[in-house]
């Protein structure tokens, strides 16, 4: 028979505890405010129904193991793989994010805190290890029949367990599989870094473009301007030229997770490549258009499965995977296995960015030791004979018992062309990184730097917000009366058919001017969210009648794609710009609304939908951070919530303002909030690293 929780936690007990407890009396009871918390918004109705599936397999189970089970889901929708039970126990509301951003708990709702107050991380484990739900890692009894897994003091669901062993089993062949490097290795180097890019003490990029050619596995981590994509480009002719002289060219391919970094990723290589001093036979077999890692793998629509798996690899060599922060678990996991054993995976990508919005932090798990660098004395010794570098005029790390096998084949960048040492943004960036948080404050308030600007703002009621996402800030910068006046002013003749380019080219034009200016957000809910912030700059564009309408569609409406349409050829992360076409109505001529998108396939060019073939969209003037990835705007403006929350980490603080090329202002509305969200880091919990070293 079920026991309740009171029976299952440690004496004494307050009374009060005790009465939060007492309805709790079996697996039914905490099923029923499972549903309430569902209800509520708390969990996902998928976290219940597993709890539920797993109660009809053990009905007479703990219904501490279905609470905790019940976390583990919700967890997944917070993008940790796992469910770290003493963590939880210590700080339960931060831990879990429970409440949930914009909630104001009233007290008439039982809290995950109040629940666990008084519950011991052993006697939760024990009940765990005594189920028959739960594995326990490195058991294989049951490998095939139970639903959990237990490792140490983490619980999995099984398929997120299965993941990271699969990725731990594929980086660890990858790593001990060393590729055999060209004889004239420092005379290739030599001529592709004949020039360098920035003047330094040590060449960061010749030191990656070496270490990646002996590895099967690599990683070139580094924050904006760093020159991830010069690196890469070098690296592809430094592979590609031996195996072009040899007669048998490389089968090279590039990835994204989105399709606007695909986009990004294709322009940037094609200008870099033109300008390689290399022949034109190998010039010719470096690729630069660049699909969607779903695209690459031949995603299967409605399934989680893809075309391309263990059973039928990748027809390629070399894969390129770029903005890596936003690979979640899953997707690496079925990464490595479509991959050949003789390819070379190489990842891109900045560690210090927010993670992926599923589940996982892999690249940042991987380049846990890319700043201290910890090479061996043999990594050290061959870098400084195949490139010249003197690695002594660095503060890295050294390995000398070998316990950093990764490392090994990790460099980061360390020089931004694109943010100087007169940049604000590049100052602030490094400070939040740092989580310097009382520096990056006098930074911003001492006003030294043009392209930072601060606006605190006095409550719901300031303008300050409005003036700022219309106009922008100073001379140079545009708030969204910029992309509105450019719609208005190069607007093709009436006389123009729907055939005529112009409209194509006047569509450009109005998404580029889009471009300029970009509010995000830390949240989704409240006034100082997504949802708030896109209502509240519609009103004020058709109250300044810069907009004709604040309903569902109107020209001018920008939307951002929320999930991949394969039919229609965009992917989640584009952004749309509603714009009125012509079209024949028999001898008439009308007006209709098409949604406007750049092109992502690497062919340029606008495509047009119609607004009701679009339905996972959502209005734009407002996005969150974690949706800004793999972007960039001239003006970005980073709006903060009034109170503090757990998704307001340095990590988030630090994407925000990278996201800006020109311009950065952060506006806050309560005082305070900046500082405490750089003092915290995001702690995604996953046990990778834990088995890879």
């Amino acid at each position: 028979m079920s026991r309740s929780f009171a029976e299952l936690l440690p004496t004494p007990l307050t009374a009060e505890s005790l009465a939060r407890l007492q309805p709790l009396t079996c697996a039914e009871d905490l099923l029923l405010l499972l549903e309430r918390w569902v209800e509520r918004g708390w969990l996902r109705a998928l976290d219940k129904a597993f709890v539920a599936f797993l109660h009809e397999r053990d009905p007479e189970g703990d219904p501490l193991v279905l609470l905790a089970a019940a976390l583990t889901s919700h967890q997944l929708g917070h993008g940790h793989v796992c469910l770290d039970l003493f963590d939880t126990l210590k700080e339960p509301d931060f831990a879990l994010s429970l409440p949930p951003e914009g909630d104001v708990q009233t007290g008439a709702m039982l809290l995950p805190s109040q629940l666990l107050e008084a519950l011991d991380g052993d006697a939760w484990c024990a009940a765990l290890q005594a189920s028959a739900l739960v594995e326990h890692a490195g058991h294989s009894a049951h490998a095939s029949s139970r639903p959990l897994v237990l490792s140490d003091r983490r619980l999995y669901l099984r398929r997120y367990w299965a993941y990271e062993r699969r990725i731990d089993s594929a980086l660890r062949q990858r790593l001990s599989a060393p590729q055999v490097t060209p004889e004239d290795l420092p005379a290739r180097l030599n001529s592709l870094f004949a020039s360098p890019v920035q003047p330094a003490p040590i060449d960061w990029q010749k030191l990656a473009c070496a270490l990646a050619t002996r590895g099967a596995f690599s990683i070139v981590t580094g924050g904006p301007g760093t020159g991830k994509t010069t690196t890469v480009v070098r690296l592809l002719a430094l592979l590609q030229a031996p195996a072009v002289e040899a007669g048998a060219p490389l089968r090279i391919r590039l990835a994204a997770p989105t399709g606007k970094a695909a986009a990004r990723l294709t322009e940037s290589i094609s200008l870099q490549v033109k300008s390689l001093e290399v022949a034109d036979s190998v010039r010719q077999k470096i690729p630069s258009d660049v699909t969607t890692v779903h695209r690459l793998l031949g995603s299967r629509p409605g399934t989680r499965h893809f075309r391309h798996h263990a059973g039928n690899r990748l027809p390629l060599d070399v894969l390129v995977v770029d903005e890596a922060s936003m690979i979640d678990l899953e997707m690496m996991a079925n990464l490595l296995d479509a991959l050949p054993d003789h390819a070379r995976l190489v990842l891109l990508g900045d560690k210090d960015q927010l993670a992926s919005v599923e589940a996982g932090a892999v690249l940042g798990d991987l380049c846990r030791d890319a700043e201290a660098g910890w090479y061996t004395p043999q990594t050290r010794a061959w870098l400084e004979q195949v490139s010249g570098e003197n690695l002594a005029a660095s503060d890295l790390q050294q390995d000398l018992d070998g316990t950093h096998p990764l490392a090994q084949q990790v460099v980061m960048l360390r020089h931004s062309r694109r943010f100087g040492e007169g940049s604000g943004i590049g100052q602030l960036s490094r400070l939040v990184n740092r989580q310097e948080s009382h520096e990056a404050r006098a930074l911003l308030v001492a006003g030294h730097h043009e392209d930072l600007f601060t606006l605190p703002l006095k409550g719901e009621q300031d303008r300050g917000f409005e003036r700022l996402a219309l106009e922008g800030r100073g001379a140079q910068a545009k708030g969204y009366r910029h992309y509105l006046e450019v719609l208005r002013e190069r607007r093709p003749s009436a006389d123009a058919g729907l055939e005529d380019p112009c409209w194509a080219v006047w569509a450009g034009h109005v998404l580029e001017a889009f471009e300029a200016f970009q509010v995000l957000c830390a949240v989704r809910k409240g006034p100082w969210g997504v949802e708030g912030l896109n209502e509240r700059i519609t009103r004020t564009l058709f109250a300044r009648k810069l907009i004709d309408g604040d309903q569902q569609w109107y020209e001018g409406r920008p939307v951002l794609m929320t999930r991949n349409d394969y039919g229609l050829g965009l992917m989640n992360g584009d952004i749309g710009i509603a714009l009125k076409l012509p079209e024949r109505d028999g001898d008439k001529q009308r007006h209709v609304l098409r949604v406007a998108f750049a092109r992502n396939d690497g062919q340029g060019g606008i495509r047009f939908v119609l607004p009701s073939r679009l339905n996972d969209v959502e209005t734009v003037y407002a996005m969150t951070v974690h949706k800004s990835q793999g972007s960039e705007f001239s003006h970005t403006a980073l709006v903060l919530p009034e109170a503090l929350n757990p998704v307001l980490t340095k990590e988030l603080i630090y994407t925000g303002i990278t996201r800006a090329k020109h311009w950065f202002s952060l506006i806050e509305p309560r005082a305070g909030v900046f500082e405490d969200a750089v003092a915290r880091k995001v702690k995604r919990l996953s046990g990778l690293m834990l088995a890879l070293g």
